[in-house]
């Protein structure tokens, strides 16, 4: 048996002692060693996110993990055992007493499994595998699962094709608006800026080399960007999802500006009000990035952080050991944390 962190309907979590995952031939058992907590996670335990339904609760938590290959199945060529893999996910599992618990990926758990795409004949194998990969044997556990969120983000830079001579203005100041900030600079798209709501996260954001700053506390956010901006900003990314945001941000574009918008809205409906946008303009809705785009950019996120121009302890603000687990987010959930948090398992 294992432990795992699960949220019922109720919006509580708890540790569940569950069976550990049975392996096939193509797949390894990873003892977790990390995982960090994601706003995806937030958004499941006040169940806001679309993919998931009442019915599917209770929902084991976590798609942010590090591992270690405890065991490979008889077919397995990719991976051997003591090898340090990533994105290890936990199965759906029906304990012994009926309950059913949902893989919310399932991360938060003692063990995952991974499938190891060569095994497989060609396109039978679950999306995931794209991103489950081994990496490199010196690398720091605490900071590693921060490499899911580089990767993440740097495809969605991709995705949306953000040009390197367009201006945009991000919304946000967590984790992965400063990966969005970080990763748009080494793609070389030079004017990027930012709206944060008070002085310790401009500081930040001026720490990350983030040369304009909208601070909310020196007057609204569309009398200080049209001071800088007179005809508005080609986009606008909200990294939070939220829509007060997306209102707000649509009064800022430029004529056929884009407004990006990568958060999870807590909840399935949004309402817009154009009235002060201009006459033409575009949404962009990223949620779910694709797993194969995630694994086509996981060697040039490493090349950046070997070569020191993504250091990931910047992006790491706490660590909590897995018996703290619940703690973690109650401070997460509270906005005691500032950056990435992450849960350590030895």
């Amino acid at each position: 048996m294992m432990k795992a962190l699960v949220v019922n309907t109720k919006s509580e979590l708890l540790l569940k002692e569950i069976p550990i995952p049975t392996i096939t031939a193509k797949q390894a058992l990873v003892k977790t060693l990390a995982c960090g907590i994601c706003g995806t996670d937030a958004t499941i335990i006040k169940g806001g996110f679309k993919s998931f339904k009442s019915s599917a609760y209770p929902i084991m938590l976590g798609h942010e993990a590090i591992g270690r290959v405890e065991k490979v199945g008889t077919e397995v060529v990719s991976y051997k055992e003591g090898d340090i893999v990533i994105l290890p996910f936990a199965p759906t599992v029906q304990t012994e007493d009926g309950t059913t618990f949902t893989s919310g990926w399932g991360a938060f758990s003692e063990y995952g499994v991974i499938d190891d795409r060569k095994a497989y004949s060609d396109n039978e194998f679950p999306e995931t595998a794209y991103a489950q990969q081994v990496l490199p044997s010196d690398c720091l556990i605490e900071e590693a699962p921060i490499l899911i969120t580089l990767r993440e983000v740097y495809s969605t830079i991709k995705y949306f094709q953000i040009k390197e001579d367009a201006t945009v203005l991000v919304y946000g100041s967590g984790p992965v608006a400063l990966a969005f900030i970080k990763l748009m600079q080494l793609s070389g798209i030079k004017s990027v800026a930012v709206v944060v709501r008070n002085s310790a996260k401009e500081e930040l954001m001026r720490k990350f080399g983030v040369p304009v700053v909208i601070n909310t506390k020196n007057g609204t956010v569309q009398e200080q960007v049209s001071k800088i901006y007179p005809n508005g900003v080609e986009y606008v990314l909200d990294a939070v999802g939220n829509e007060r945001i997306l209102n707000e941000a649509l009064t800022l574009l430029k004529d056929r500006g884009e407004l990006l918008c990568y958060g999870v809205p807590k909840g399935n409906q949004l309402r817009l009000d154009y009235e002060n946008a201009p006459d033409n303009w575009k949404i962009n809705f990223q949620q779910m990035p694709y797993k194969k785009e995630e694994g086509d950019y996981h060697e040039k996120i490493l090349q950046w952080v070997k070569e020191g121009k993504l250091v990931l302890r910047d992006f790491l603000s706490d660590v909590y050991s897995f018996e703290n687990i619940i703690q973690a987010f109650e401070d997460y959930l509270s906005g005691k944390t500032e950056r990435k948090v992450v849960i350590v398992y030895e």
